[in-house]
């Protein structure tokens, strides 16, 4: 016996069944989808007709909004936020003038409050901090410039950030805590104005001014921070870099630059300005040039040595090279790096006792002899 489904009616939704739940074909089935086909048909004129309405009632909107009568709308918007906008800064700067002691007062209690407020800065700087950003952001306001160009573009308002970040960047504070510090003025100045209005309207543009301008301050001040701090860590590089190679006099026309660590570019660039000056300054004849520090001499270093000894010989001075252990030996050897021309001693006091006798030979004949 050949078995079907029920046919689906369209008036309630379709009983999914198994296949054990089917039935076999009879009459009564195909009865009951005789008695749904119109019903199906009546349905479907029901939404043509739906959607015939739909359209009819949407054509005059459509030409309501064309877009020529959209364009002609805009300006009349974009003039409405406009003045809004010039309504907000007019409003806030009247609160910066008329209650700058006030909102520089509660900005220094809102950084005092902060935990991350660290570097020793006293009260008495923060407010001398305080007048001055307010001073400068009431300053900015005054002038022609657009909101979002007061803070990076309006000389004073900049200087003002730029000193409040360099100075904390000296004092160690971290940069997090500097833009906080900045961005906690954001509600000392929302206070000022709540006092000022009422109407939400008006508090909302105002807070949204003041978003703009403060959240550019705090990451300028982020920024600056960042820079400064990298100056001075650069500053402090070069002044250890100019430590750890220092010309010593070790005896009379004799000088000797006991170098440690890594020797690259830039230090063989300071030990050469060093050195060479101090040949000058002491009328030296011999400089030595103990390694006993450098853990490793490849070819670049040997090439740093090669340059500093050319650079001695032409001051007219002599030049010997100290602390040559026998691994380094080993190395030079392997790299086949020619130190023939050069005079090396494995100790700086081997070095010491043969500047003597080249000074001494100095003294009591011609110039020194070129080893």
């Amino acid at each position: 016996m050949v078995r079907v489904r029920n046919p689906i009616s369209p008036l309630r939704p379709q009983n999914h069944r198994t296949d054990s739940a089917v039935r076999p074909f009879s009459a009564s089935a195909g009865e009951e989808g005789a008695r749904a086909y119109p019903r199906l048909i009546a349905l479907a004129n029901i939404c043509r007709k739906a959607i015939i309405v739909e359209r009819e009632w949407a054509r005059p909107h459509c030409r309501a909004r064309s877009p020529e009568a959209v364009r002609r709308a805009r300006p009349r918007k974009d003039t409405e936020l406009v003045s809004a906008e010039v309504a907000a800064r007019e409003r806030v700067t009247s609160v910066l003038r008329e209650e700058a002691d006030d909102i520089s007062d509660r900005w220094v209690q809102l950084q005092l409050a902060q935990p991350s407020l660290d570097g020793d800065v006293s009260e008495a700087e923060l407010g001398e901090e305080a007048d001055a950003l307010v001073g400068a952001l009431l300053s900015g306001l005054d002038c022609g410039l657009p909101v979002e160009q007061v803070v990076t573009s309006h000389e004073e308002m900049h200087r003002a950030v730029s000193e409040i970040s360099l100075r904390r960047a000296r004092r160690g504070v971290s940069p997090t805590a500097t833009s906080l510090a900045v961005l906690s003025l954001k509600e000392a100045l929302l206070e000022a104005v709540q006092r000022r209005t009422r109407e939400g309207e008006d508090l909302f543009r105002s807070a949204v001014l003041i978003n703009r301008l403060l959240d550019t301050a705090g990451a300028l001040s982020f920024e600056i921070f960042v820079e400064g701090r990298e100056e001075i860590i650069r500053r402090q590089s070069q002044q250890l870099l100019e430590v750890s190679t220092p010309v010593v006099r070790l005896w009379r026309q004799v000088l000797a630059v006991p170098l440690i660590g890594t020797l690259d570019t830039a230090r063989t660039q300071v030990v050469m300005e060093n050195l060479l000056q101090a040949i000058q300054e002491h009328e030296a004849l011999v400089a030595i040039i103990d390694i006993t520090g450098v853990p490793t001499v490849d070819t670049a270093v040997a090439q740093h040595l090669m340059h500093t000894v050319s650079a001695v010989r032409l001051m007219g001075a002599d030049c010997v090279i100290s602390g040559i252990r026998p691994p380094i030996a080993q190395t030079i050897a392997q790299l086949g790096i020619d130190l023939s021309t050069i005079l090396t001693r494995a100790t700086l006091a081997d070095a010491l006792g043969e500047a003597v006798k080249l000074t001494d030979a100095a003294s009591d004949t011609a110039p020194l002899d070129r080893r």
